[in-house]
């Protein structure tokens, strides 16, 4: 197994001086060196073909010992100095102080093809930062970040990669729902990818401590390593590299809501500096359209991070990691003409989102009109998002009074569509069929255009579940089939088509299914 291993995020940044591997807050520092913990037994379960091929790996280097040892954590490579990073975060809106990479230890970096990746192990134990945990995962949220990462890269949302997901063999004593009941489950480890796992609150934490020293350093290491495009680190360039991060943010939130994903817990912590999707804690995909959902227990009572908030709470996190870049550049002014803009724009490529999926090319004034009144419809009564929109691209504008028919299949109570809804809805289609005469491709066109941002298959939690069901039983061949079903979540899939499905009535309420816990 040969790898083109480099070290750039330890040669550049300030290291914790301190190398034992107690509790503390790190201070003056980027990262704290730590040894990832053995294992007992530990047994690979699954290994993705592409990522090999990404960090310059075969699937025969997969097959070995050695891959087995290190990406669980219980081989050091020579030459490698494993390292927890640490950040800050605000959590649900509160400043919660130092978090930092509480079961998450970076192995090192591996250069390949001219892209640097940086390799982390998640639940391989505890670091400096895991305050009263212990550092470890189960394979129920392993199963989850393993097949939702992939899942997401192949719908295109920009997101964290992850290479492999194994066993450990130790058993990880966990509170699913937090609720005075904590049993033993399978301890697992998943190893993910990155050009980088800076967040906003990597930032945050320097500023609050009013180290302004190492923030600069920081700053700059991130704009001289991951924005060469916006040239040698000044004022200026700390202000457009704010830009940057805006922009990404919302790209990666827009295809959020295009698809359909809540990520249930959007901290500064949990939000990647490169507008990439990172953290797959309690996320879920809507089943029945509804703005107000949240999968997150800990969120239910106040729905901070509904699927309807989420371009907003990106905002009021970039709120925050301006005020931590704010003393570098001592001036307000540029900062907060990046905020309103993507104040602005959000609403702006919200609406652009919304006309590709329900097919239209050309733009016109009243399309926000058609929009909300869609969305008003779609929460009438249950209606499953994904079915929805795949099946609306068989509509055919010449003939709208089968509207109602083209997308029954997504109404999860028939009986609940009354003769008013039914009504609002045939109203929707005659406005939606105006439209569409109006606008220059033909319905070939649009149902082409439609099927490739409205995927036919996400991963629903409960498929997520079944999986996990049948790997804590030790059968991994669901895992493989929804790997392989999820890498063309576009495409019609004829032998998969059982999967294009609401949810079913048992996962209605079920752990996993409908509502997950932080330690999902």
């Amino acid at each position: 197994m040969k790898l083109n291993i480099k070290n750039t995020f330890t040669a550049q940044l300030p290291a914790d001086p301190i190398t034992d591997n107690s509790r503390r807050q790190v201070t003056k520092a980027c990262y704290s060196f730590v040894t990832p913990k053995k294992t007992a037994k530990p047994e690979l379960v699954h290994v993705s073909p592409e990522m090999l091929d990404t960090l310059g790996l075969s699937e025969n280097d997969a097959k070995t010992k050695p891959f087995l040892n290190v990406f669980t954590g219980n081989t050091v490579l020579e030459g490698t100095t494993p390292y927890a990073m640490c950040y800050g975060g605000h959590q649900f809106g509160h400043w919660a102080g130092q978090l930092g990479d509480g079961r998450a230890i970076n192995l090192f970096e591996v250069e390949h093809n001219n892209k640097n990746w940086k390799l982390q192990l998640k639940g391989a134990g505890e670091t400096p930062y895991s305050r009263t945990a212990d550092g470890l995962a189960v394979l129920r949220s392993s199963v989850r970040e393993y097949l939702c990462s992939e899942a997401m890269y192949h719908l295109g949302v920009p997101t964290t990669r992850a290479l492999s997901l194994a066993l450990s063999g130790d058993q990880v004593l966990r509170d699913v729902m937090y609720n005075g009941n904590p049993d033993y489950e399978k301890g697992a480890i998943v190893s993910r990818i990155s050009p980088s796992f800076l967040r906003f609150g990597s930032f945050e934490i320097l500023a609050s401590r009013q180290d302004a020293e190492t923030l600069k350093t920081l700053v700059d290491y991130t704009i001289n390593t991951h924005f060469t495009h916006l040239g040698s680190p000044s004022k200026q360039t700390y202000v457009q590299f704010f830009n940057d991060v805006a922009l990404r943010s919302l790209d990666m939130v827009i295809h959020w809501q295009r698809v359909g994903f809540v990520h249930g817990v959007m901290n500064t912590d949990n939000l990647s500096i490169l507008g990439l999707t990172i953290d797959y804690g309690p996320y879920g995909w809507l089943e029945g359209y509804e703005s107000g959902w949240t999968p997150n227990t800990t969120d239910n009572q106040n729905k901070r991070y509904q699927y309807g908030s989420q371009p907003d709470i990106v905002l009021w996190n970039l709120y925050q990691l301006a005020n931590a870049l704010y003393p570098l550049i001592e001036e307000a002014e540029g900062l907060e003409a990046v905020l309103a803009n993507y104040a602005e724009q959000k609403d702006i490529q919200y609406l652009q989102m919304m006309r590709s999926k329900i097919g239209l090319s050309s733009e016109e004034q009243l399309d926000a009109n058609l929009i909300q009144e869609l969305e008003d419809c779609l929460e009438l009564t249950e209606t499953d998002m994904t079915i929805f929109f795949r099946n609306l691209s068989d509509f055919d504008g010449a003939n709208p009074t089968n509207g109602l028919q083209v997308i029954r299949e997504s109404f999860y109570d028939i009986k609940a569509v009354t003769e008013a809804i039914k009504d609002r809805w045939n109203l929707w289609f005659d406005s939606y069929a105006d439209r569409l005469e109006r606008d220059p491709i033909s319905a070939k066109a649009k149902k082409e255009n439609m099927n490739t941002v409205n995927p036919k298959y996400v991963l629903r939690n409960y498929m997520a579940q079944l999986a996990i069901d049948d790997a804590n039983k030790g059968d991994y061949k669901l895992i493989d089939d929804l790997f392989n079903l999820l890498k063309q979540p576009y495409a019609e899939q004829p032998k998969y088509e059982k999967w294009f499905a609401k949810r079913p009535e048992w996962a209605r309420h079920k752990v996993g299914c409908s509502m997950l816990s932080c330690s999902s």
